[in-house]
Formats: C-alpha cells, structure tokens, sequence
C-alpha cells in the first residue's frame, strides 16, 4: 500500500497535561489530540511491514495485554488492524516505561470529527511523556514509511530526561514513604523541593532535608573542623586534625599530627578534593592545591585505618548502615586501566547522577594523584586479578559501592552515631566511621568518626550494591508524621451547574464560625482567612492549589467548574466532602466535546469518584444525573432534597444513611430512622422565608456539607442564619432591593436552568412592569441561546440585550440576534432593547424604572456589578435620585431598539 506524504499525518492538535485526578484516572494523564491526518482510513494490517517493524524495535510491548487482556494481546490488536491513534498510545506507554518511568493505563477515543482521536497516557514525569509521545509519533511516522529508527538512542535520550527531570533516589523514597501513610505530596519546584501534605498540616522536604532540620546545624555538618571539636566534646573519637593556610602549613600539620594524612577541603561533600593515606611531602602538597580548587579553606586530619562506613540516623535512631567501597578496576593481563573503567562504566546501575545505584567512575586529578601512589598511570595494564584503586575516599558520588551491614552494627558504635548527629543538631544525619569491623566498639580498634552530613544521600540505603535494602524513606516520614497523622485538612470541593459559588461560600462561612482558618476558592477570587488574596475567576485546579500550599489554611473549600477539570485535572487527589448541585439543562454544551448532558455529568463526578473512604458525597436527590453520581462514591452519600418523601431520601434511611431535606417549613437532618429539626427556612436570610427554591437546595447542600465533616449542628444552624444574602455575603446571588419604588434583583445567572429559577423566583415578587437586563457569552449553542430568550420572552415585558466582551468568535450582533428569535417566541415580551455593553444597559432600565416595576439585572461581571450597586445604594441613601453616570463616550440611550412583531 502506497501512503502519499504530502499531507501531514499523526498531527498533535492539543497536548493537556491533566495533573490530578481527572475524566480518565484518578492518576496524573496527558492528554494529546491526535490528528491522523492522511492515515485516518489507514490501519496496521494494511500497511506491508508495520508491524513486524515495530514489534522489532519494541519486543517488550509483548507484555501490554491490551482489550485482551492476556499477554501479547496488543500484538494481537497489530495483527488483526488497529488504528494509529491506540498504536501511538501503547508505544508512549511502552518508552517511558524503558526510560525508567514504569506505566500502563492508556485510552484513545475518536472525536466526533473523523480521524481525530482524544488519547490518555498515564505518567509519572510530565515532562518525560511529552517528549515520549513525540518520540513515539516518529516512531510511528518510521514504521509507516519504512525509514531507519534509532530506538536505543531515542530510549538512552529519555532516560537521561528522566534522570534530570524526575526526583532523586532520596526525595523519592521519602514521598513515597510518606504516600504509604496517606500522605498527599505538591512538588514545589524543578528541583527536590517537596511540599508534603496541605495547608496547615504540611510539611516540606528538600531531598533528605526536612523542614525541621537546623540551618545552623547544617552550617556546623558543613564545618569539618567545627564538627570534629563539638564532637570531641560529646566524648565522641574523632581523628585528630587542623585546618592550615598553604602547602607548606599542610605539610608542617601532617607532621605534627603523625603521618599518614588525610587532606580535604574543610567545607567540602561528596568526598570531593578528599585524598587520605598520604606519606610524602609531595603527596600532601599536591592533595593541598586538589582540595583547594574544591574551597578555599583546607584541612589535614590524621588517617584512620579501616573501612568506611555510612551510618544513617534518623530521629535520634540509627535506621540504616552500609560499608562503601572506594571506586576500583580488577586488572585483566591486557587492557589499561583507562580501559577496565570505561568497561565498569557500562554498568547500567551506574549514571553520570544520582539517580541510580553507583555513579561512573570518573579519572580526574585526586583519581590520577591515587594512581600515582600506586606507581600506576591510566595507560598502565594491571595484572590479572590485581585490584586498582582510582580512588582512597568511599563515597558513592565518585564511584564507590555500597553493602549493607545495618543488623551488624555493634549498639555502642549505633549510640555514638546518635550522639554525633545530636552533638550537630540534625534530625537526618549521615555519619561517616572509619573502622575495621562495624561490630566492635570503636575504642577498641581506634575507629573514629571523621564526618556528620547534612542531607545525606540515601541511595546506598535503599539500593546497595549488595545486601539488603533498607526502608529508610519510610522511616523519614516516620518522623515527620506520627501515627495516625496524614498531613490533611478538610477538603470540600463543590460542582455543579448552578449554584455551586454560593454553596462554595455558604459552607465557608459555616466552617470559619467552628473556629478554622478557611481557604476558598471560587468564581471571584481566591480567599484566606475571608481576606481576598486573588481576583477573577478562580473555579480552576491552579487557584485550588494555593489554597492547598498556604501554610495558614486549616480547612479548604473549593469550587471546581468543569473547566479546569477538563483542561487540567483536580488540585487534590482525595477530598472529605464532594458536594454536587445540580446537572439540569446544563451548560457551555457542544465545547471541549461535550455535547451532552450525560457527558456533563461525567466531568462533574471527578469530584466524586476522589472521595475519601471515610468522606462523604453530598448529591441532589432532585437531580436524576447528580443522584446516579451516588453509586461512584468511595465513601458515604449524603442526599439532600426539598421533598422528605423523596424515594432515595427514604430508601437511603433505611439503609442508615445521612439525609437533610425539607418538612414543614423546616430543615431536617436524618440519620437513620432518627432527625433532628435543625431551623426554620423562616430563619435562613438566603432563602427568603424559603420563597427562593434554589436557594433552599443551596442551603439544605451546605448544611448537608459541614454536618458531614463533623460540624455541631449549632454552628451550622448559626451559619445559616448569618450569612447574608446581599452584595456582601453573596454578591450577585439573587441580591434584591428596593430603588425608588421599583423592585431591582441581581443575578448572576446566564444558562437555561439559572434563568427558569430565577424567573420562578421573582414571580413571588410584587410588580406590574417587568424588565430584564440580559445577556450570555457567545461560546453557547444557538439553540441555548434562543431557549433563553424565549423565557425572558414569556416573563418580561421589555428586554435589554447587550454583547459586552464575552463575543468568543462570534460576529457582533449574533448573540443579539439569537436572543431576540427566542424573545419572539415567548410571548409577552413587546419591546427589546441592545447595547454594546452592560453598565450602557443598566443605566438606560434605571432611568426608565419607575415604582412598582420588577427589575432583573443580570450580574455581568461580579466585582464591576457590585462596585456599580453599592455606588448606586449610596447615591439613594443620600437622596441622590439619578443612576451613576456613564463614562464619556458610552452613551446612555440605547444604540438600538425594536418592537416586536407579533404574527
């Protein structure tokens, strides 16, 4: 089969990095929008020689069981014809895999535009996905065209990026340590900076540093001449030592001190500019001029004989030992000693990093200095079975190896260990002992300890050369974390269609009266402590996340629109309550793919599906789609309902669930068979007396929320009654009052189902004129559009259209247009009004209001309609009859009007 290559195939539309829990996984994703482009009719069977190409280059996808499910099945998808899209998604999944980033979870979809595919690729570095999948692409686009792939080379790239780009053996294991005990991880930067934990409750990690470990004693750690004396204090043995000035000073203390020495820099890590056993003048003058391009102040310390050994303390206890063996070749009879390291190089345990087990080998001055004591140079050829030192010091950084000897250290020796990390001061300290067996006290065969580290590498630990590994991140997170503890606040997150910023802002409230320093985030802003931190629109996954790192925060609310849920994932990966308000005719249908509302539905229930076990989710039992969401909860449900006799309240009941619902007026809180009448609709303010229907569900939502996470009725009962529903508590909610005469409600809604409640609403209202301000953003469905006119239509008497800045792609005057289609059908309405912005339309109603008209405005942007309406209550309280003024050039008439024809 003959593929022209003119037309650009396996094209990337979109690639979204879904960093939490998402439509997909509960588990980090990316999403790429795939193009087929040319090879959108093309499967792998029909291509000569596809598959066995890339079951060549990628024998190992043998494993990936695919819709099988039996090994080998994905080979059996190629042979029988599959489409690039899932081919791309199995090759991604299989190269990071390779790279050293062990995944498996992977989904392709087809759009609704034929060859364009939605594919899901788990990661564990999202960095090293994106460059997988473009890997992946060519490797794709070769066995297509049948052109030369370098897989090795492309996979050897990859793991150097995940040796840049993921954590470090350390910082891993510590994570993962802490994940093991419930313990949410944030990384914080590029870098080994690692937030552990939320809010309040959080702790930080910089590799085996904790936030708990002293800068001061770190400071000491790095001071060898420092450590060696207080040391010396605690009774500990030490090697005898001075710093000194120059060469000659160096050589002058190694006498003094008794040779051999040891040279090193004095504020120095990873053993390097370290050279020990040294006997000659010559030798402590050249190791001299090597530690001094290290740092500028250099030691000479008497040389202790014996082994080096890593003790690893942790919490005032010694949890891991190991004996490090300095970097060495074994002569062969032939090849050079240049030669045998470049062999042991090949050790895939070894990396120019830290990110495996050993390090390369490296020959630079101290190698070459160690080579000359031994009468050898680089070139020379060691006998057979001769053993080569290329270097003296035993670190690991420059080449050393590692066995573990934890069970064989003697208790005296593990109790000095000990003392030397409290003598520095440090919570996590490496202690490095020369000694010539682990398992006899120091004393008695002169050992010594000649180093305390500060964030010790513990790699050795967790991955020796030989013996057994040691938990030691578990340990780390040990200390940080006592039993029982998870480093979690109280998370709430709340989605919906409508009503979620006030419920958002309801259960906030409520929380802040129980005494806790609440973080929130919703549609206007991101607040702590009530404070206001950030403005606009903060519904999204980055907003949620300061919250979630503010150091303050005890308990977190957080709207979660659907936008940022599709663009980005959740910032969280469990939450305590997941509160759902209601799916109804839904909203922003027909963009990002979803076109329907069960489709809606299944964005919203991310939120679910993250409940904690012991959480609960919080549904409306009105609301067909948002009850069925109940059966994905991990914990309890919770279903709150106007109706007391609603068939899921009741059958719930006998199960012995939670349930909070409406009887007599009154707000009713169910467990089981027994309630508690917790208040009257009469007195929560944000209902009206309980006229306002969707606010009641907002109401009965919240209190459902904070008696979930264990708030006593009598603050939830004080919270409903407090929070107020004007411009203050929650702006451009339903905010009504009174101007001059004329009955004026605020509202914020822009959807069908938002529209036909706030016109249920307001038909409780006095008025014999009624007008409405009105518009939406042009990223709706025409058809959304025409419904919602068509209720103003059947409400309103007269209606005011404007367009603002919300156009998104539309011609001016489209959404005009639309609106007044819709407004023909609804059958009162006999006058509409447009204008090109919202304050031009709302000065224009306020001039035309008179005493006893009704007046929707629609709240356009929260903080500028708020500004707007204090502005204008301030002007009526000081007698001031006129509206607030337009600005210059934005007149005050209308720009257009228009009587409706009625046929």
């Amino acid at each position: 089969m003959t593929i022209p290559a003119e037309v650009s195939p396996l094209t990337f539309r979109r690639v979204l990095a879904l960093r939490g829990p998402n439509v997909w996984a509960n588990f980090p994703v990316l999403e790429v929008q795939v193009d087929l482009g040319n090879l959108k009719d093309t499967s792998s069977e029909m291509i000569p020689g596809f598959n066995d190409r890339l079951m060549s280059w990628l024998p190992s996808m043998i494993e990936h069981r695919c819709s099988i499910g039996e090994r080998g099945g994905f080979f059996e998808r190629l042979r029988r014809g599959t489409y690039l899209a899932h081919i791309l998604e199995h090759v991604t999944l299989e190269l990071q895999s390779l790279a050293g980033n062990e995944v498996g979870f992977g989904r392709a979809r087809e759009l609704d535009e034929e060859g364009v595919y939605r594919v899901a690729i788990e990661y564990q570095e999202e960095a090293v996905c994106r460059a997988a999948v473009e890997v992946g692409r060519r490797l794709c686009l070769a066995a297509v065209y049948n052109t030369p792939f370098d897989v090795e080379n492309e996979v050897t790239k990859l793991k150097s990026l995940v040796y840049d780009a993921c954590l470090g053996p350390s910082t891993r294991a510590i994570v993962e340590g802490a994940k093991s005990r419930g313990v949410p991880a944030i990384r914080m930067n590029e870098g080994s900076l690692v937030q552990l934990g939320y809010g309040a409750k959080q702790r930080r990690i910089l590799a085996a540093e904790t936030d708990r470990t002293s800068a001061i004693a770190e400071s000491i750690a790095q001071d060898k001449d420092l450590t060696r004396r207080l040391l010396q204090c605690m009774g500990v043995p030490v090697p005898e030592g001075r710093p000194v000035s120059s060469a000659d000073d160096a050589w002058e203390a190694a006498q003094d001190i008794g040779l051999p020495v040891v040279v090193k820099p004095q504020c120095g890590n990873h053993g390097r500019g370290v050279t020990a056993n040294l006997f000659t003048k010559e030798e402590v003058q050249r190791a001299y001029s090597t530690a001094r391009l290290e740092e500028s102040t250099v030691m000479v310390e008497q040389y202790i004989e014996g082994a080096d050994f890593r003790l690893l303390v942790i919490g005032n206890k010694l949890v891991a030992a190991a004996r490090r063996d300095p970097a060495q070749v074994i002569g062969d009879g032939q090849s050079t000693i240049r030669e045998l390291v470049d062999l042991v190089n090949k050790d895939p345990r070894r990396s120019d990093g830290h990110a495996t087990v050993m390090s390369h080998i490296t020959i630079d001055e101290v190698a070459l200095a160690t080579l000359t004591q031994q009468e050898l140079t680089p070139e020379s050829i060691p006998m057979h079975g001769q053993i080569v030192l290329i270097r003296r010091n035993a670190n690991l950084s420059t080449g050393g190896t590692a066995t573990d000897v934890t069970d064989f250290v003697h208790p005296e020796v593990a109790a000095i260990a000990v003392d030397a990390a409290r003598a520095v001061g440090l919570d996590i300290a490496g202690i490095d002992v020369l000694a010539k067996d682990i398992g006899r006290p120091l004393e008695q065969q002169r050992g010594a300890i000649v180093e305390v580290n500060a964030g010790p590498g513990l790699r050795m630990h967790l991955q020796p050369s030989e013996g057994k590994p040691r938990a030691v991140g578990d340990a780390i997170a040990a200390m940080m974390f006592s039993e029982g503890e998870n480093g979690r606040i109280p998370i709430v997150a709340v989605t919906g269609v409508n009503g979620k910023t006030t419920v958002t802002r309801l259960i906030s409230h409520i929380l802040e009266l129980s005494g806790k320093c609440v973080g929130m985030t919703c549609t206007e802003g991101v607040y702590a402590n009530g404070r206001r931190i950030e403005t606009g629109d903060c519904s999204g996954p980055g907003s949620a996340k300061k919250i979630l790192m503010n150091p303050r925060v005890e308990a977190a609310v957080l709207e979660t629109a659907r936008g940022g849920i599709l663009r980005a994932g959740l910032a969280f990966d469990l939450c305590d309550v997941a509160v759902v308000t209601n799916i109804g005719e839904g909203d922003h249908l027909g963009l990002n793919h979803i076109h329907t509302l069960e489709q809606l539905a299944k964005v919203k229930r991310t939120i679910v599906d993250v409940v904690a076990p012991h959480g609960s989710a919080v549904l409306n039992a009105d609301d067909p789609l948002v009850a069925e969401m109940a059966a994905k909860s991990p914990g309890a449900v919770v279903f709150f309902s106007r109706s007391a006799d609603h068939p899921l309240i009741l059958e719930g009941r006998k199960k012995g669930d939670r349930a909070v619902f409406v009887r007599d007026g009154a707000i009713i809180l169910a467990h089981g068979e027994s309630e508690f009448a917790l208040l009257s609709l009469e007195r929560v303010p944000l209902t009206r007396g309980g006229r306002i229907s969707f606010h009641v569900e907002n109401a009965l939502a919240s209190a459902a929320a904070t008696w979930a996470l264990g708030v006593p009725a009598e603050v939830v009962r004080g919270g409903l009654e407090s929070f107020s529903p004007n411009l203050e508590g929650s702006p451009g909610r339903f905010n009504q009052f009174d101007f001059n005469g004329a009955t004026l409600v605020v509202d914020y809604g822009h959807n069908i189902s938002a529209l036909k409640s706030v016109i249920e609403a307001m038909t409780l209202l006095p008025g014999e004129r009624r007008l409405a301000v009105y518009s939406t953003a042009g990223d709706r469905r025409d058809e959304d559009m025409i419904r919602q006119g068509e209720l103003l239509g059947g409400f309103f008497d007269q209606v005011f259209l404007y367009e603002g800045v919300y156009v998104r792609g539309r011609q001016k005057g489209d959404i005009t247009q639309c609106f007044r289609t819709g407004i023909e059908l609804g059958g009162r309405a006999q006058e509409t009004h447009s204008f090109d912005t919202w304050k031009a339309s709302v000065e224009r109603v306020l001039q035309m209001a008179q005493p006893g008209d009704m007046i929707l405005i629609q709240a356009d942007e929260v903080d500028e309609s708020v500004a707007f309406f204090r502005e204008l209550l301030t002007r009526q309280a000081n007698d001031i009859v006129e509206p607030p003024s337009s600005e210059p050039g934005n007149p005050s008439e209308p720009l257009r009007a228009a009587k409706l024809n009625r046929k």
